[in-house]
């Protein structure tokens, strides 16, 4: 990719953190609950409710109290601990620290893991939960993969609706097992103490949409060239895309957490953690670009800013229907592995990539 457009891509990505209510940069919690990515450190304490809203939230350190979060991103880490009780609201949450109260989340992915421990209750409305950690408590899901592995330990109940639920005969569960259809899949199930986070399902798609389309015309705009590049990649070769966009997927977290295993990889960890959150917002948009653009093209029309828009509003409807998420996921690994392939080179000639160039037909789009 072009210098010049990486600085007006990395400029207009500032801007749009700015735009959307957030802080350029990383937050510290002590200093300001409210940013792109709100942050205590490891080693750090936080007194009393931590309520934040941001892109990501990451807690390596200690919040004396309760931990509030809306976000794209909660991470609490095995190094983090939540003397309170945890509520949050985001696109992914990760509990691999300890949690001294109970745990209340309304998400796409919950992943409890192998470290973590729960004083209280586990209650999760979400489209995907994998609980491995340790529950004190109840545990009610509401989800459409329910997945309670080998490693888990729940102290209560387990009260759960699912399309797919499944209980490894290794773990531990003190009380019944069972299943309550009135229990709404991948919406929120916590209790009243959540109330203030629960937002109708078309509110938060229509916020989303409304975000995500300002991000895609942002990278219209400023990377035209870049944008046709990866357009071109994705749809005359979407399996490849895929293909490498699942190896990033799964190799960069790889690569930070084996970073994470050396004092001097912690930071450098944390901060790849934060910059790939940041990329698979963008790469998803670039996939809803990918995806509008080929549908257009089986009508021999041809228009970026409709794929844009038909894009964003087909994967965003998905989310309401059996299996979409599936779909969604499916988007952004081609979306993510279409930009990996641009950034190397593929799907043409980048060229200059300058604002002025977008306005006239000679800027091209596949």
């Amino acid at each position: 990719m072009h210098t010049t457009s990486v600085r007006r891509l990395l400029a207009v990505l500032v801007a749009l953190l700015v735009f959307t209510g957030s802080v350029a940069g990383v937050a510290s919690a002590q200093q300001e609950p409210f940013g792109a990515t709100v942050v205590v450190a490891e080693g750090e304490t936080y007194v009393g409710t931590l309520e934040a809203v941001a892109g990501s939230v990451v807690v390596a350190g200690t919040v004396e109290g309760d931990l509030q979060a809306v976000a794209g991103t909660v991470v609490l880490t095995d190094t983090g601990r939540v003397t309170g009780s945890v509520e949050a609201a985001a696109g992914t949450v990760t509990i691999d620290g300890a949690v001294g109260g109970s745990v209340g989340v309304a998400s796409g992915v919950l992943a409890v893991g192998e470290t973590a421990t729960v004083g209280g209750d586990l209650e999760a409305g979400a489209g995907d939960v994998r609980l491995a950690g340790t529950v004190d408590g109840d545990v009610t899901v509401g989800a459409e993969t329910f997945v309670v592995a080998g490693t888990a330990v729940v102290g209560g109940a387990v009260t759960y609706d699912a399309e797919t639920f499944t209980l490894a005969d290794d773990a531990s569960v003190a009380g019944p097992v069972t299943r309550d259809t009135s229990l709404t899949v991948g919406t929120p199930v916590v209790g009243s103490d959540f109330d203030g986070f629960v937002l109708p399902p078309g509110v938060v798609a229509a916020y989303g949409l409304f975000v995500n389309a300002v991000l895609g015309a942002a990278l219209l705009l400023v990377a035209p060239r870049f944008a046709a590049r990866v357009t071109t990649v994705g749809t005359t070769g979407a399996v490849r895309s895929g293909g490498v966009g699942l190896l990033v997927l799964v190799g960069v977290p790889v690569a930070l957490v084996l970073l994470l295993l050396t004092v001097v990889g912690i930071p450098i960890s944390l901060a790849g953690l934060l910059a790939f959150a940041l990329v698979l917002w963008v790469t998803s948009v670039y996939g809803a670009l990918v995806l509008g653009t080929w549908l257009l093209s089986l009508g021999d029309y041809e228009n970026r800013w409709a794929a844009l828009l038909v894009g964003l509003f087909l994967v965003s409807l998905v989310g309401f229907v059996p299996l979409g998420g599936v779909v969604q996921f499916v988007v952004l690994l081609v979306g993510l592995g279409a930009f990996a392939l641009a950034v190397r080179g593929e799907g043409g000639d980048d060229g200059d990539d300058s604002v002025e160039s977008f306005g006239g037909d000679e800027a091209p789009m596949a």
